[in-house]
């Protein structure tokens, strides 16, 4: 047996690794082509559809899914529920990842990415909801960088840095709150002004608010699967007092969860009945709609009740998933599915094969940096000089 003070040599060549080289390897590939050859040398994008499944899923459904940060924050910090502290560093990082992604992935969208300070330092149309969008992004993604950095201080043992940054941890709290609040919503507002592109099942003048409030379930969704999927690979990460409070972390949110996806069926209800599209529920659209509220919101709302009452872990894990998977199938439905739904099929988009990789190869990235910063930074345990703080 090996002596406790030797290192193994770390194996390099693991499945993961070999995975992951291959899609970051086709991804580099297709920047190159993406930057070099134009957005039309490797997307089906064209003047009837202009926003792809870079806009539907790499921004829509990666805003929505970096939402445990914040969601978990209000949870511990403002709401006091301290038992949920263990989740507030795997979330921010979650978060930090989820939006510095979602910049990367507009570069490939727009293009010129030394023009990204341009909306924020030199637009004049502060009256857009893209600028709002843009400037919350922007400024929450500082925030994001700025609760993640105690992590980091204690990693590199920076004491007179972490000190600084913790007193102000409370108002960074907030300040995201705020901003997430802002452009969580104001993503469903940008598609009010294409009432005669989007169904009018998916349309509607809550938007807006449709949009917020899955965001909190979505987060609360994603710290719950988040945790199931570190269990399973980084469990060596994670100390027994993580290990403990997760489980009341997951319960406690699904418990949540369940009350707002039923109130977002409510508030859905109560906006069909307001501009009276009660008819097109009869239609093949409607049919599509009914299996997205009710396969993908109102069922997991019932499993997660389920789970919580019989205090079944795996039950609400597995049903955090299922509920990820519907807030996806709703950013997609809205930004490309229900979108321009009356032209014929031959003209509607869909995804060349090196956007749908493109994607793939953006996760990945976040995936791999997840793993490299949870297995060497106190995110998953306790530092032992700040054991208060986790």
């Amino acid at each position: 047996m090996a002596h406790p003070t030797c290192q193994t040599k770390p194996v390099v060549f693991t499945p993961f690794n070999i995975i992951c080289g291959i899609i970051l390897l086709i991804g580099g590939v297709i920047t190159i082509l993406r930057f070099t050859k134009g957005i039309g040398a490797v997307t089906n994008l064209d003047d009837n559809n202009p926003w792809g499944i870079w806009i539907g899923f790499d921004l829509l459904c990666g805003v929505a899914l970096a939402a445990g940060g914040y969601v978990t924050c209000a949870t511990c910090y403002i709401f006091g529920l301290k038992k949920f502290r263990c989740a507030v560093r795997p979330a921010i990082l979650t978060a930090f990842l989820g939006y510095a992604l979602v910049v990367l992935a507009l570069h490939y969208d727009v293009g010129r990415p030394w023009r990204l300070p341009y909306p924020i330092f030199f637009s004049q149309g502060t009256s857009s909801i893209l600028f709002e969008v843009a400037l919350c992004v922007f400024l929450y993604l500082t925030v994001l960088f700025l609760e993640f950095s105690p992590a980091a201080f204690e990693w590199l043992n920076w004491k007179r840095a972490r000190y600084v940054i913790g007193k102000i941890s409370l108002v960074l709290v907030i300040f995201g709150i705020i901003l997430s609040t802002l452009h969580q919503s104001s993503l469903g507002a940008l598609f009010l002004i294409v009432p005669s592109k989007l169904h009018p099942l998916w349309h509607s003048g809550y938007l807006a608010v449709y949009f917020f409030i899955s965001s909190i379930f979505a987060g609360m969704s994603i710290v719950i699967f988040e945790h199931l999927v570190v269990d399973r690979f980084l469990h060596d990460k994670i100390d027994e007092e993580h290990d403990i409070e997760s489980r009341n972390v997951a319960l406690g949110f699904g418990k949540t969860a369940s009350f707002l996806m039923a109130g977002y069926l409510m508030i859905q209800v109560i906006g069909i009945a307001i501009d009276n599209d009660w008819k097109y529920l009869g239609t093949r659209w409607g049919l599509w709609y009914l299996i997205e509220m009710i396969g993908f919101v109102g069922l997991p709302a019932v499993v997660y009740a389920i789970g919580v009452r019989e205090r079944n872990l795996k039950l609400v894990q597995w049903t955090s998933f299922w509920t990820i998977l519907g807030i996806i199938l709703n950013r997609l439905n809205i930004s490309l599915v229900a979108f321009n739904w009356q032209l014929p099929l031959g003209q509607k988009y869909f995804p060349s094969w090196m956007e749908v990789m493109t994607t793939v190869f953006i996760i990945t990235i976040g995936v791999v940096f997840f793993k490299v910063i949870a297995t060497r930074m106190p995110i998953l345990h306790a530092h032992p000089d700040y054991p208060d703080d986790h």
